[in-house]
């Protein structure tokens, strides 16, 4: 069994500021953790200025860097943040102008569970501005999956394998004998704070834990500045408020907005929100309107999670806040456009049957843009048959599950220029169950910490692409971008081109199967992965473990394999242990692979372990230029060409160097 990967074990990108009493030197700004000139091109672009507090002046204690599953670091963007106690702060330099701020933060869970509030101070320029409250009401989930909210629960499924003890508890471990509270994880949220201002770059904004907090300690994990534009106004729509909508959240409005809505579509006008919160505590159903707020910064859309009486015909047993199009199978929403305005649910469980999405249903030939989505169960969930939807510049936080959701043939859609945080499930997926998911682009999006499973994930399908984006810090049973026929979904047909992406920090240690993935993997579960699938112009920075994996499940390695495989103009900067790790039969090239600091032999290949005379089942073709390195020599040897067996279950990890300019 591999050791856990620690601090002392994996490279840390970024240094730590000590406190010195004196202000830091300006103000680090990265991208995912890293310097900014390392991705530059790639990601999403939305205007915030992102600044880990281990790089600020702070009289906290640094945590991590860690990429062990359930702990703070592991959770936290770059791998570490500041914990600080009663009386400790952190201070951030703004780098430029900013009118707004929001912190990325950690408090502890109440001994049942449920959540705790504690106060957090705000100073500028050493003034005290306000007082943010902090909850954990949304984060601190335990045990199996779906998980729970109660630190103490018995397993969930006290029959399932144990990776922690490696046996069926039921039969060999008494469930009391496992450790409580277990599996401990979604630690952090987010919370946004306008202030009321500008102020200029080399201000400083302090967050201080005041003296009394009933919070033992609070997590910072980073400050997120910005310069927001002055609030939207249109005043040709048809206003909320005219017809009856209440801008202090302290009435219902979804009638309100659905008046608005019918009004709006007889006379061919925009809906209109003005600046305030609006308390909605279930689904709008959204087709061929506009609907425009002032400013995700501004107009708010908020509601409760509800209880059903009976559950719904979809199996739902609640409902809450959402802006949802019409099912598929009643023909589908079309031309409808969402812009400017949050959604604040209140989703502090993992119900799979559940609607409580902050956007849902079917949209065609629709825009979505300028949201602020946070605390729904998946930010946004279309189930298909649907296309032509346009999703972009959206901020997508602090989910129960997934990001984002291309289910069951979508088709000839983009996702572009969002920013997808802590969510607890994929970022971005798309899912081709029953029906294929064709020509749809996810392109120049940043995804940071997915909790659990994988940064970017594509389920079947074809002729889709994955491009420009930037997958940061995945933490368990997933990676940062995954090609995988599983879930029943249909075969990758047709073309998967995955280009000028850069992952860092991904490649996770899989504790179920207790080995490393590989930053991108390939997972042969149901079906063979036969598809044109080209990776190329990735970056692959800082990997726990592999940089690619191919594998296929041991029940079905002699039944599924994985083709056609292209890897062209490649970067690896920093692998624990291979380049390649190849755990199934196939076939893949390598063109213009440039590697180094690989901590192992660079490509492990097992093929599906057999082991015959005549080499390993999965085959590599070198086609040039495939430089640098492992300290044993060149990655691609040729002495491993085309089939040699250089199987290596658990190598040793090497952490790697913080990655470099190339």
């Amino acid at each position: 069994m591999l050791a856990a990967v620690t601090a002392a074990t994996v490279g840390y990108a970024g240094p730590a500021a000590a406190d010195t009493g004196k202000p830091a030197a300006g103000a680090v700004v990265t991208r995912a953790g890293l310097a900014p000139a390392l991705v530059a091109g790639r990601g999403a672009d939305l205007g915030a200025a992102e600044q880990e507090a281990e790089n600020a002046r702070s009289t906290g204690t640094v945590i991590g860097p860690d990429r062990t599953a359930y702990t703070l670091p592991s959770e936290a963007s770059g791998r570490s943040a500041v914990k600080l106690t009663p009386g400790q702060y952190v201070e951030f330099t703004l780098p430029a102008a900013a009118n707004a701020i929001t912190v990325r933060y950690s408090i502890p869970d109440a001994p049942g569970g449920g959540g705790t509030t504690a106060p957090l101070d705000v100073a500028v320029n050493g003034r005290k501005h306000s007082t943010m409250t902090l909850t954990s009401q949304y984060s601190w989930l335990y045990n199996q999956y779906p998980f729970s909210n109660d630190p103490q629960a018995g397993l969930l499924h006290p029959d399932w394998w144990i990776t922690e003890c490696s046996c069926v508890p039921s039969a060999t471990t008494p469930a009391p004998e496992i450790a409580k509270p277990f599996r401990p994880t979604h630690f952090y949220d987010e919370q946004r704070l306008l202030l009321g201002r500008t102020y200029k770059a080399g201000d400083t904004v302090r967050l201080t834990v005041p003296q009394g907090s009933k919070a033992a300690w609070t997590v910072i994990d980073l400050l997120d500045s910005e310069l927001v534009a002055a609030p939207h106004v249109n005043l040709a729509a048809a206003n909320v408020l005219a017809f009856g909508a209440d801008p202090t959240g302290r009435r219902d409005s979804a009638d309100a907005i659905d008046r608005a809505i019918a009004f709006a579509r007889r006379v061919h006008l925009p809906v209109y929100l003005p600046p305030g919160t609006y308390q909605v505590n279930r689904h709008i159903v959204v087709d061929d309107v506009t609907i425009e707020g002032a400013g995700s910064w501004y107009t708010i859309v908020k509601g409760h999670q509800v209880d059903l009486a009976t559950p719904a015909p979809d199996s739902s047993v609640h409902t809450g806040v959402g802006f949802y199009g019409k099912d598929a199978a009643a023909g589908g929403s079309r031309n409808v456009h969402l812009s400017g305005f949050a959604i604040e649910g209140d989703v502090r469980e993992r119900i799979d049957t559940d609607q409580v999405n902050g956007i849902g249903g079917a949209m065609s030939d629709s825009v979505i843009e300028g949201l602020y989505i946070h605390h729904t169960k998946v930010g946004l969930w279309f189930d298909g048959p649907m296309k032509n939807l346009k999703v972009t510049r959206n901020v997508i936080t602090d989910q129960i599950a997934d990001g984002l959701n291309f289910h069951t043939g979508v088709t000839d859609s983009v996702v572009s220029h969002n920013l997808v945080r802590n969510t607890g499930d994929d970022g971005l997926a798309m899912w081709s169950e029953k029906t294929a998911d064709a020509r749809n682009t996810f392109d120049h999006n940043t995804v940071q910490s997915p909790v659990l499973a994988n940064g970017i994930a594509i389920y079947g399908g074809t002729d889709n692409t994955v491009s420009g984006n930037l997958v940061a810090d995945p933490v368990r049973e997933g990676s940062a971008i995954h090609v995988g026929s599983r879930f029943g979904a249909e075969p990758f047909a047709g073309h998967l081109w995955i280009t000028d992406n850069t992952t860092v920090r991904s490649g996770t240690y899989e504790l179920n199967w207790k080995i490393g993935l590989g930053a991108i993997w390939f997972y042969a579960l149901e079906k063979d992965i036969a598809a044109d699938v080209r990776v190329t112009g990735d970056h692959f920075l800082d990997s726990t473990y592999n940089a690619v994996m191919v594998v296929a499940d041991w029940p079905v390695k002699d039944l599924y394999e994985v083709t056609g495989l292209h890897f062209k103009d490649i970067r690896v900067d920093g692998t624990g242990t291979s380049v390649l790790s190849a755990r199934a039969a196939g076939s893949a090239d390598f063109e213009n692979v440039d590697a180094r600091n690989v901590g192992a032999v660079g490509v492990n290949n097992c093929g599906s372990f057999h082991f015959t005379p005549a080499g390993s089942e999965f085959s590599v073709t070198d086609l040039g230029g495939n430089d640098g390195g492992t300290t044993t020599g060149a990655w691609l040897a040729p002495w491993e060409l085309p089939n040699t067996i250089t199987c290596d279950d658990r190598p040793p990890v090497v952490a790697p160097p913080a990655p470099s300019a190339w």
